[in-house]
Order: C-alpha cells, then structure tokens, then sequence
C-alpha cells in the first residue's frame, strides 16, 4: 500500500502508537507532522525513524486540548505543506480514578484532550480535504470504550464518545469522498503496560484468547489500511485490535 505524496498529521506521534502510526505512514510515502506537546526529543526521535525508514517528516507542537492552538497549528501545516491529506486523532491521557473520588479536573482534563481534541483537529484538517474532495480521518479509540473499565469513567467515555462522532463525521463528509473510521486498540505493549508486574500481565493475559499483549505496529497496520485506496469504501467503522478480548 502506497500514500505517496499524501500530508499526515499524527496527534500524539512521540511515542508508543502514535509513533508506530507515523513511521507507518513515513514509509508509505507520506510527509507526517508528528505531533506533540511537551516531548519534543521524542517527537524528533519519530520524525528520525520516518526517515530511516524512507520517509519524511516534521514535528509540530500544540495541545490537541487547546481548541485555537489546532486551529493556528492547522493553518500553518497547510501554507508550509499545501493541504491535508490523512489525519490521524492518537493524542489520549488518562487521570484514571473511582467516580467517587474522581475530581472534576480529571474528568475535564481527559475528555478535553481524547474527545474535544478529536472535534477540533477534524475540524481544522476537513477544509483541505473537502476543496480536494479526498480525505482519511482515522481516531484512535479504545477497547475500554466498549467494554467500559472501573476506574476509568473518564477515559471510557471520551474513547465511547470518539465513535459516535467519528460515525456522524463519516456521514456528514461523505459526499466529499473524506472517510472516517475508528482502530480501538486493546492491551497493547507500551512504555505503560511494561511496568505492570507480572502477576498482572498474566492476569490481562488470561483474558486474550490469543494469549499475548498487541504490539503498536498491529495497530499501525490497521491505520495503513483505512487510509489507503484499498479502504475507500469503508467509511463510519471501527477496526478491533485486541486479540480477541473484546468482540
């Protein structure tokens, strides 16, 4: 599968995912912004493996939370690139925590930057790609938005979230031959679940009937596909990539 050409932007690409997503695209021939809001090394780290891998690439900063800096962030990624092509919404946090004791900051906090941030990078990306009547949106969503998790009501609801706006997205933009879709990864090998200890992996293990943690390049790999031409008839979808834990 082939981009060649195409401009990315890829929220949240300094690390883990969003890293794997951009060298993924690099590699395909696109130009990826890589993202980020405070690690910069890391988001040069991906911008240096695109091109090891023989693409190209640019970092860019703004909070995907902050609804004027996407759009001030947008507007200067189209006069430097010329368009959007392919935008990918990977940018999460968490703040996870019972409701019970859960603060309204931390509610806020997360639902601004794994929802709102979705809203608003799609609404800065959709100009461009409706003038070129072509376009990928791909939001990184999440098992626990179908499974739900304790703790994680916060996290859980702006992931649920994400696909319903995702769907009413894919239908208001179809008609300009823009396609939006979801990839909800599951437990996945990050710099997060590498801490856990091992009685807790073997747990999150049982529950995976393919018996082992995804890794980022499996989510990768679902993304390549829905912004290809091979997925131009798949519009309003969510890719599962769990293992099996959730179907």
């Amino acid at each position: 599968m082939t981009d060649q050409g195409k401009i990315a932007v890829v929220t949240g690409g300094s690390r883990g995912i969003g890293r794997a997503i951009s060298v993924r695209l690099g590699s395909m021939g696109c130009f990826v912004w890589v993202n980020y809001v405070s690690r910069a090394e890391a988001a040069q780290e991906t911008v240096d493996l695109i091109k090891e891998a023989g693409g190209q690439g640019q970092v860019v900063q703004f909070d995907v939370a902050d609804f004027d800096q996407v759009q001030v962030a947008f507007k200067s990624i189209v006069a430097e690139s010329g368009s959007i092509d392919i935008l990918i919404n990977n940018a999460g946090i968490t703040r996870d925590g019972l409701v019970a004791r859960m603060k309204e900051k931390d509610w806020d906090a997360v639902v601004d930057t794994n929802l709102k941030g979705v809203f608003s990078c799609a609404k800065a990306a959709v100009r461009p790609m409706m003038k070129n009547r072509w376009g990928r949106i791909v939001n990184i969503s999440s098992i626990v938005g179908f499974s739900g998790n304790g703790g994680q009501v916060n996290y859980a609801a702006a992931k649920a979230g994400m696909v319903g706006l995702s769907k009413s997205l894919a239908r208001e933009f179809a008609s300009r031959k823009i396609t939006v879709n979801c990839v909800a990864p599951g437990y996945i090998v990050t710099e997060m679940t590498e801490e856990l200890d091992e009685a807790v992996k073997e747990r999150m293990l049982a529950e995976i009937p393919l018996g082992a943690l995804g890794e980022a390049d499996d989510v990768a790999a679902a993304v390549a596909y829905l912004v290809s031409d091979h997925a131009g008839y798949v519009t309003g979808q969510t890719i599962h990539v769990n293992g099996g834990m959730y179907m």
